[in-house]
């Protein structure tokens, strides 16, 4: 399979970019099957910015100037199998975030850093198609003109996901839920343990598709990933998560073995309220659509890829802190 398919198909790899939480990658099928022996492996950063307060989807002063930096870099090792229609990996998140809040009429500043939640993802191939064009390449003779094929003038490739997530991640932050008090005239805090917790302390299970389609240079993608969150520790149950994406993009450079692809990101969540003690945690639902460029350069068995994401929709609920941007990078070899 030509390697600028698995450019392409890279783009698909920021699944749930939305949930900051989870941050889940996943490098798609198509990607290893320029693996020799189906083997490869990545690491990915996604970086959030949330130095914003909104109130009930409504942006308010933040005169305590508090913000979360929140950094989850994962490790990826995956194996395809079948003829590289199966695909199974291991997702191992390192977490670090970085605060500044109120506490009281106090500022607490700190960090947290440690494991995440650590995935077992499978997804297989369940449909795909190719059809090549021919093109004139010369001539021999007066009456000889030779055609070759042009690979991938049209393809077509969808595939279902799923997988467990196991609760690895340190999830004693959540404590904090149970002796927060506010204090009467000072600034209320929108960064809370279930926003810095490591782990959710909770087995979740994913399910999701992907489909993707290229016609000459330009392609189309997307993707939707659905969490369903188990019982969590100290009393606390995450909502459970839908995230999609998807991307319009257009191969500027399309060679066997250098490729270069730009492409217009989308990405949304929707989750609704958590609950503690069996109450709804009011300040944790969210609805947030995010737009943003995204470039992805191949090199042989190495692929790269950075996009950058802007907000242009958040509908929370109650106070938050809420993402100004994100930054997502990767790197993926395979053998």
């Amino acid at each position: 399979m030509k390697l600028s398919l698995l450019l392409t198909s890279v783009l698909l790899t920021t699944t749930a970019p939305a949930c900051d939480l989870c941050g889940c990658y996943t490098p798609s099928a198509e990607a290893v099957q320029n693996s020799e022996h189906g083997f490869f492996a990545s690491v990915a950063e996604q970086f959030t910015h949330f130095g914003s307060i909104r109130v009930d989807g409504h942006e308010v002063d933040n005169p305590a100037h508090q913000y979360e930096d929140s950094s989850i870099t994962q490790f990826v090792i995956g194996q395809s199998f079948l003829n590289h229609r199966l695909t199974l990996q291991v997702n191992l998140p390192y977490i670090d975030r970085e605060y500044q809040r109120p506490e009281g009429f106090a500022t607490d500043r700190g960090s947290v850093s440690g494991l995440g939640d650590v995935s077992l993802l499978g997804r297989y191939q369940v449909w795909s198609y190719q059809s090549a064009r021919l093109q004139r390449t010369g001539s021999l003779g007066k009456d000889s003109i030779p055609m070759e094929l042009a690979p991938h003038h049209f393809t077509f490739s969808a595939l279902l996901k799923g997988g467990v997530k196991l609760p690895t991640g340190d999830s004693s932050r959540i404590l904090e839920e149970f002796h927060e008090v506010e204090v009467e005239g000072a600034p209320a805090s929108g960064i809370h343990g279930h926003d810095l917790t490591l782990g959710t302390g909770s087995y979740d299970a994913i399910v999701g598709a992907e489909i993707f389609t290229r016609f000459d240079r330009f392609f189309f993608e997307a993707e939707t990933d659905f969490t369903l969150r188990g019982d969590g520790r100290h009393s606390y149950h995450f909502a459970n998560d839908l995230t999609w994406s998807g991307a319009l993009g257009y191969y500027a450079i399309d060679r066997a073995r250098t490729s270069l692809a730009l492409a217009l990101a989308t990405s949304g969540e929707t989750k609704d309220t958590d609950r503690f003690q069996g109450r709804e945690a009011g300040d944790t639902g969210i609805t947030a659509i995010y737009l943003g460029p995204k470039v992805v350069a191949n090199l042989g068995r190495i692929t790269a890829e950075v996009g950058f994401e802007l907000p242009v929709l958040l509908n929370n609920t109650a106070l938050q802190a809420v993402p100004d941007y994100r930054i997502h990078a990767a790197l993926s070899f395979h053998f």
